[in-house]
């Protein structure tokens, strides 16, 4: 599965070690192999995505980006959105970031349970699934359960609002395509994405499709952006064109490559690559 990450909002966390803030992205590279297995074939037909064409902001494509959930953020730097962690970035840092015309992404897991997160306990054990590989106190999450999960991330996306993101990352999209405990389908996926997509944009909120690159085609049209690692690496990212067609950016994150392997290519292509360390702290080195 892809690398997820972005931010997602609630009361500043105590207690949360950046050893576990980090678990995700490195879980997610223990997984990176899983990728080759072929995609499941989407079943036919597939309902229409509603469009994204709210009064919302939206980034504009070719957008700067910074994506960071370790270390102190530096809030003046010149990019022109940050990607934090909702349940550790406090409201005056979103204010602060606002002040200075920039805007702020929230980034939350979706499709992970994680055990340190401050509304871990309200996750019955019915929806937890098998554990992410390598990281104690992740699990995956029954997707299908909207009746359970829908308003725990509604939840989530109240938090962001009230402390001022413009913007939330859903992490781990794409559970169906992974080894989840659940026999997740691809419409099962799709349906829950859209669920997270309106969630947003009820609360005047964008949001961006975290990796996922197996339902772009029909997810594109009802998300505002692409939140992808490494498709460079995996050579995968002709299938994010949709996003680059339709006039939305590509925020690209690669981890293992050097900015001389993949920059060329991301700039060709209109992408907002970065080169990140997998901690992703302050390190950023952008294309340009």
């Amino acid at each position: 599965m892809k690398f997820a990450l972005i931010v997602f909002a609630l009361i500043p966390m105590v207690g949360s070690c950046f050893g576990q803030l980090r678990s995700g992205v490195e879980a997610r590279l223990l997984r990176a192999t899983e990728r080759s297995k072929p995609q499941p074939v989407p079943p036919q037909p597939v309902p229409p995505q509603p469009v994204s064409s709210g009064s919302w902001w939206k980034p504009a494509a070719g957008a700067s980006w910074q994506i960071q959930y370790a270390g102190k953020v530096d809030l003046s730097a010149a990019f022109d959105l940050f990607d934090l962690d909702g349940f550790d970035t406090p409201a005056g840092d979103v204010a602060a970031l606002h002040s200075k015309g920039k805007h702020a992404v929230c980034y939350f897991s979706a499709g992970t349970y994680e055990n340190w997160r401050t509304d871990a306990n309200r996750f019955p054990a019915s929806v937890l699934g098998k554990g992410v590989s390598g990281w104690a106190g992740e699990r995956w999450l029954d997707i299908r359960k909207l009746d359970v999960l829908g308003p725990l991330m509604e939840s989530r996306m109240d938090v962001c609002k009230a402390k001022g993101f413009d913007a939330v990352d859903p992490d781990n999209v794409d559970g169906y395509d992974n080894a989840t405990g659940f026999p997740l389908s691809y419409s099962d996926q799709l349906a829950y994405n859209r669920f997270l997509a309106k969630a947003a944009h009820d609360r005047g909120m964008a949001i961006g499709l975290k990796n996922d690159v197996g339902q772009v085609n029909d997810l594109a049209p009802g998300f505002d952006f692409e939140v992808n690692e490494q498709c460079f690496e995996y050579k995968e990212c002709s299938l994010l064109s949709p996003f680059i067609h339709a006039g939305k950016p590509v925020f690209n994150i690669e981890y293992r490559l050097t900015a001389a392997q993949f920059c060329g290519q991301a700039l060709a292509l209109g992408f907002s690559s970065v080169r990140k360390n997998l901690a992703l702290d302050a390190f950023i080195q952008p294309c340009k």
